[in-house]
């Protein structure tokens, strides 16, 4: 071969490497070798992206060169950013990505104030910027910033910035409560005061058109997206038959019953004073819950003697009251959308749920108590003090206490819709003629398809008591969240009111893998040589004891007694402690012995393992061609 057709090898070759790089990079074929497909996007949101009718621009903001940054999030906006151009290649043109580093004092960092993108700060470091903002006509929706703690909700959270800068007009949100959620007017001639309404549905009036739904009512109103059930109370047949088929055609429902109410525990008291009837404390769904499959005692609390909260007694006193629950970070699953960022709340003599066996829905807890908690009987919570209901819990495991149910739904109502009432004064009238009415709607008797449902077994948690802490601020009534009771509310609704696409979308797994064979040698090392290195502590402690009494032992001149026995005693005892510490840092490095062999292991394959390889196909090439 000669020197010039070396040459046009040698920059054939570079042209070809260029090349395939190029082409891995441009070519919309992708693999994705994890674990839990991170990088692969869901049918869920595939569905979402074809559905979209006008062009919609996604601006990644990312402050890519501030000074101090965590190398975390550099690797998570790159992490961002490859997700951000599956969305665009997915969408056949109809998604357009602009990836903008807005620099202090520039006119993107300007854009980016102005869309709402908040800046976040960094320990000893500046402030930096990373957001996304999506536009669609003249709709616009924010993401102020992202962070990796949610990396595995990223998917999602895109999917509904993408569905909700979509949607011109809020949805409705049917509402059945015997509670005053929102609060009335009253009526100031007749002396009736007005009732203030709970922050919980002023959070739900940001997003939601609430049409509330009475308890004699008959039907759901028309074009409902979502239903909520709170504390249901006498309604009609109809109404639940109505809410019973707006659950199988495969619209969301939200319930919250409750075993012992506080509101009318409190009304309760308030009747009593007056000699009024007595209402009843608390709520259920027999009839639907026994046709869904929903297991629900309204006559049993649950007390959790782990999580306890404090209440003040008349004397002042405190004392932890196990029915009253404050839910720790691990009572919430990570798992599920509506719970995966909550780290509190409380609830207040709540019951529990569960599924009835035999039932082929999925049910995943949303809020579990711990599990040394059992049940106490509604009726004792009367005239019992705090201590003796304590004394009334036998652990006997976990309480759900919140959960989401899905599947096909059997329907309450197997025999088709419960037939209206006659009047009493109507009974004994001839019939008169009358057109035929209009034929309903066949009955369902089982789910479409999947159905969704969340129930949760209290409801004093939806009041102000138990959620914020209410003050006056430069002489306006401000409120400031003391748990996660709020964002549990709105989580719940909000998920439940997704899109079906959006709905389908689990969190996934995170990109930053835990060295879990590194974690299992530290753990199998740390065993092995557990007894021994405890023995060697309580030995070092004890000769350090006796080493710092015989020195601490000074006479009335300060300076140490000098004797010949107590020099030796010292000396003897300083030789033992050097002896002690040096065997206790060779069992240290036994501990890190294999770890760092393994790594040495790994340091090797990746130094020369691509050389290797590259060297390898060489030798085979140059062997082929001699031959």
């Amino acid at each position: 071969m000669t020197s010039g057709s070396k040459t046009l090898a040698i920059v054939l070759l570079f042209l070809g490497l260029v090349l395939v790089n190029y082409l891995a990079t441009s070519v919309p074929a992708r693999y994705d070798a994890t674990a839990e497909k991170i990088y692969t996007l869901s049918p869920g949101t595939k569905a979402l992206l074809s559905k979209i009718t006008e062009p919609t621009t996604l601006d990644l903001y990312f402050s890519s060169q501030t000074t101090g940054q965590y190398v975390e999030y550099k690797n998570y906006a790159e992490r961002v950013r490859e997700m951000l151009r599956q969305y665009v290649r997915a969408s056949d043109g109809k998604v357009r990505l602009n990836v903008i580093d807005p620099e202090p004092d520039t006119p993107e960092e300007e854009k980016a104030t102005a869309a709402g993108i908040e800046p976040q700060t960094i320990p000893g470091g500046s402030a930096f910027y990373f957001g996304l903002v999506a536009t669609q006509a003249d709709q616009q929706k924010v993401i102020a910033a992202l962070t990796p703690q949610r990396e595995q909700f990223l998917e999602y959270d895109i999917s509904e910035l993408i569905y909700g800068v979509g949607q011109s007009d809020k949805k409705k949100l049917g509402l059945i409560t015997s509670l005053p959620l929102q609060g009335s007017p009253g009526m100031p001639m007749m002396g009736q005061p007005g009732t203030e309404g709970q922050y919980v549905v002023s959070e739900w009036e940001d997003t939601y058109k609430i049409v509330p739904v009475e308890a004699t009512a008959t039907e759901l109103p028309a074009d409902l997206d979502v239903l909520a059930v709170i504390h249901p109370q006498n309604l009609s047949p109809r109404l639940q038959y109505a809410i019973d088929q707006f659950l199988l055609a495969g619209k969301p429902v939200f319930v919250a019953v409750d075993p012992s109410s506080l509101y009318f525990k409190r009304q309760a008291g308030q009747s009593a004073m007056f000699g009024g009837p007595q209402p009843s404390v608390s709520s259920d769904l027999p009839v639907l819950f026994g046709g869904w499959g929903v297991a629900y005692d309204p006559e049993k609390a649950v007390g959790d003697l782990v999580n306890a909260e404090e209440v003040e007694l008349r004397d002042q006193s405190r004392i932890r009251y196990p029915v009253w629950i404050s839910l720790p970070p691990e009572s919430f699953n990570t798992k599920s959308l509506p719970t995966a960022q909550l780290s509190s709340a409380l609830f207040v003599e709540a019951g529990s749920v569960t599924l009835k066996p035999g039932t082929s829905l999925t049910f995943t807890p949303l809020i579990e108590t711990s599990d040394k908690s059992g049940e106490v009987p509604v009726a004792a919570l009367q005239f019992a003090q705090p201590d003796e209901v304590a004394r009334q819990v036998t652990p006997s495991g976990k309480r759900t206490l919140a959960a989401l149910i899905t599947g096909k739904f059997k329907s309450a109502f197997p025999d088709g819709p419960p037939k209206n009432p006659e009047p009493a004064d109507k009974k004994d009238e001839k019939p008169e003629a009358k057109a035929p009415e209009p034929a309903a709607p066949p009955s369902l008797k089982e789910s479409k398809t999947s159905s969704i449902l969340i129930v949760v077994a209290d409801t004093d948690w939806l009041f102000d008591d138990y959620s914020v802490r209410k003050f006056n601020f430069m002489g306006q009534a401000a409120a400031e969240p003391f748990n996660d009771n709020l964002a549990f509310a709105a989580n719940s609704l909000d998920f439940l009111a997704g899109a079906r696409d959006l709905i389908s979308i689990r969190g996934k797994g995170n990109s930053v893998r835990p060295f879990t064979v590194v974690k299992r040698m530290e753990a199998a090392a740390a065993e092995k040589y557990k007894e021994k290195l405890t023995a060697l502590e309580a030995r070092i402690n004890e000769v350090q004891g006796k080493l710092a009494e015989l020195q601490g032992k000074k006479s009335e001149g300060g300076r140490l007694l000098a004797s010949p026995e107590a020099e030796r005693a010292i000396e003897d005892f300083q030789k033992q402690a050097a002896s002690l510490r040096g065997e206790r840092r060779s069992i240290r490095l036994a501990l890190r012995e294999g770890i760092d062999a393994l790594e040495n292991r790994l340091l090797v394959v990746n130094l020369l393992g691509i050389p290797l390889l590259v060297c390898g196909f060489g030798l085979w090439f140059y062997c082929r061609r001699r031959g």
